[in-house]
C-alpha cells in the first residue's frame, strides 16, 4: 500500500494509504469485526443466500453496531471457499454471464456506492451488538471439536457441514452474551 504507485493514485485519499494496517491472515484482520461481507462472482454449494449491493447497505445501517468489513478477493481469482467462510454474509454484483466479474475497483466503488446512499438517511437503530468474529471463530473452533468427538462431523471433510452450521449462526447475528453460552 506506500508503493510509489499506490501513492500516486490515492491523490487526495493518502491519508487512508497512511492509516491502513497489514494482518497476516484474513482471519487476523476480521477479529475485531461484528459482521463482514464477503463478495464473490461465482456460486455454488459453499456460495448460497448471495445478498446484492443495495441488500448489503442496508443490512449494515440496520446492524449498525460495532466494526463492519466488505472483504474483496484477488483481481485474478476472487476469494477462495475458506476465505469466504469467514465472513458474515456473501455477496454479488449481478451482471451479465457474458461479462463476467467486474474488476476490482470497480466492484469496491458500486459497494461504497450503496453504502454512501444509506448513509445519508440518519442513523442506525440496533439494539444489540453482535459478537466481534474472534469471539465468534473461537466458538466455530470450539463447536467443530465438540461435534468430531460426538461423531457429527464427516472425519474426513468435516469442513462440509461447518459451512452450514455457519451460515446458520451468522444468520442469527449472535451477541457476546450468546456466543458465551452456546
Amino acid at each position: 500500500h506506500q508503493h510509489p504507485d499506490a501513492i500516486m493514485f490515492a491523490v487526495s485519499a493518502r491519508d487512508l494509504l497512511d492509516r491502513a494496517e497489514c494482518y497476516p491472515t484474513l482471519a487476523a484482520a476480521l477479529a475485531d469485526t461484528t459482521i463482514s461481507v464477503g463478495t464473490t462472482r461465482r456460486t455454488g454449494k459453499y456460495r448460497q443466500e448471495l445478498l446484492t449491493p443495495p441488500q448489503v447497505a442496508t443490512t449494515l445501517q440496520q446492524r449498525g453496531d460495532g466494526i463492519a468489513a466488505l472483504v474483496f478477493g484477488r483481481e485474478d481469482h476472487g476469494l477462495s471457499t475458506e476465505e469466504l467462510s469467514l465472513c458474515t454474509l456473501q455477496a454479488t454484483i449481478p451482471s451479465n454471464d457474458d461479462c463476467g466479474s467486474l474488476n476490482l475497483a470497480q466492484a469496491v466503488l458500486i459497494f461504497c456506492y450503496e453504502l454512501f446512499g444509506v448513509a445519508d438517511h440518519g442513523p442506525a437503530c440496533q439494539h444489540r451488538e453482535t459478537a466481534p468474529s474472534g469471539e465468534q471463530e473461537a466458538f466455530f473452533t470450539h463447536l467443530e471439536g465438540t461435534l468430531a468427538r460426538i461423531g457429527f462431523l464427516n472425519p474426513q471433510n468435516p469442513a462440509h457441514m461447518m459451512r452450514y452450521l455457519r451460515r446458520i449462526f451468522f444468520r442469527a447475528g449472535l451477541d457476546s452474551h450468546e456466543v458465551s453460552m452456546l
